[in-house]
């Protein structure tokens, strides 16, 4: 079955290639680094590395604290990070810099994959939340490297994808070592595509481990009293197509009643902050860049975040973030961050990539979600007149992100034995 699939890949590699040149138009940094993609490297990289995968921005941000914690448990050990996005890589760049070597992720073919291991001869390979390759994890197996997929999770959808296909699934899974799933019901939907009891363990989810640094904290207060001063901010975060005429809308309503109000639109997507800024002028809203360094004046409807990395401290300067992601059907997008730095959350119905996140945090009263534009309306004016219930979401949400730390220590423990 594994042939067959080499096969398949190895006849859509052009293809992929092509769709990596479009998204290159306009984000040009698509176009970069393709021998990375094909394990064809440029120059001589260490080898005996512990290597971690994360596949873009979000995944990279949750594990960048364990990478932390085992740099200085074991200062000896060269770390590799991998990831399959621009963003993702620009993140390990900005946040590890050169105390980490990173590569793209290569494609899923055995060449490719041949051509990795024997580069770095990894003498551990810990791989992020759902991607199960069976080329890459084969390679492991045959080269006796320890395989770990941490933080996993699995959907019921993507369940009954891989239990349609046994063929190809048992032999990736069963050259796994150990899963550390993020739920009980993570665990068990493992167990069923032909996971062993013996090698799954729920350990909770490592987001809720997540760092911030106090001068992250400190610029987004400065940035609240200089920029800012004497707005209402509303922060809508990582957001994608479609949401952010939504929050145009939205903004439009709330504006006679709360007139010192400011939208912050974050896009998840660099390549987009063209089109956001054109949809702004579209709508005859005043906007003012990040970039441009301008002034906010009592007139600027929205403040653009065309930057990346920014945006733990964007949430600092807020009074209300919302989460994007959520109003249309992408899966939304780590809640935990805002709910840490001490800001009320919102987020929208489509949350099935942090399913039992978005439930967790309503049940403790902790988050609010909304349904559709004018539930956005109400809540965001709830928070703006009701100054109490503003921080009894703020305590809430900052406890129930106290409570469910952990995830790393138990991490720690099980890799430490590889090392």
């Amino acid at each position: 079955m594994r042939t067959a699939y080499s096969a398949i890949f190895y006849l859509i590699i052009p293809f992929i290639l092509l769709r990596l040149l479009w998204r290159g138009i306009k984000a040009p940094d698509y176009r970069l680094r393709w021998r990375e993609r094909l394990a064809c490297y440029d120059k001589q990289y260490p080898q005996n590395v512990v290597w971690f995968h994360a596949v873009s921005v979000g995944e990279a941000e949750a594990v960048f604290p364990l990478v932390r914690r085992l740099q200085a448990q074991f200062p000896q050990t060269r770390c590799l990070i991998t990831t399959t996005t621009p963003t993702g890589s620009a993140r390990v760049r900005a946040v590890l810099g050169q105390t980490v070597e990173h590569v793209y992720l290569p494609y899923d073919t055995p060449g490719a994959v041949g051509r990795f291991i024997r580069c770095f001869k990894p003498v551990l390979s810990v791989i992020m939340e759902t991607e199960l390759w069976p080329n890459l994890f084969a390679g492991c197996g045959e080269n006796n490297i320890p395989l770990y997929v941490i933080n996993a999770r699995l959907s019921e959808k993507s369940a009954r994808g891989y239990r349609k296909i046994p063929a190809l699934i048992h032999p990736v899974l069963a050259n796994v070592k150990q899963i550390a799933a993020q739920t009980q019901e993570d665990a068990e939907r493992f167990i069923a595509i032909g996971a062993k009891t013996e090698q799954v363990t729920t350990i909770g989810n490592i987001k809720f481990d997540l760092e911030i640094p106090e001068e992250v904290i400190f610029e987004g207060k400065q940035l609240k009293t200089t920029l800012f001063d004497g707005r209402f901010v509303w922060l809508a975060a990582s957001t994608h197509s479609g949401e952010e005429q939504i929050f145009f809308d939205v903004y439009k309503k709330l504006k006679p009643n709360i007139p010192e109000l400011l939208l912050v639109i974050v896009p998840r997507h660099p390549e987009r902050f063209v089109d956001v800024g054109l949809l702004c002028n579209q709508n005859l809203l005043s906007v003012v860049n990040r970039t441009l360094k301008q002034p906010c004046n009592l007139d600027t409807d929205i403040y653009l975040a065309d930057t990346m990395g920014e945006l733990k401290m964007l949430y600092a300067a807020a009074d209300v973030a919302f989460v994007g992601g959520s109003m249309v059907p992408v899966g939304g997008h780590n809640l935990l961050e805002a709910s840490a730095i001490g800001v009320p959350v919102l987020f929208g119905p489509y949350m099935a990539n942090f399913k039992e996140i978005a439930h967790k945090v309503l049940a403790h009263n902790a988050a609010i979600q909304c349904h559709d534009n004018k539930a956005i309306v109400k809540a965001i004016s709830q928070l703006y007149l009701d100054f109490d219930y503003r921080n009894l979401l703020i305590d809430n949400g900052k406890l129930f992100v106290q409570m469910n730390r952990g995830a790393i220590d138990k991490l720690c423990e099980m890799l430490a034995v590889e090392i």
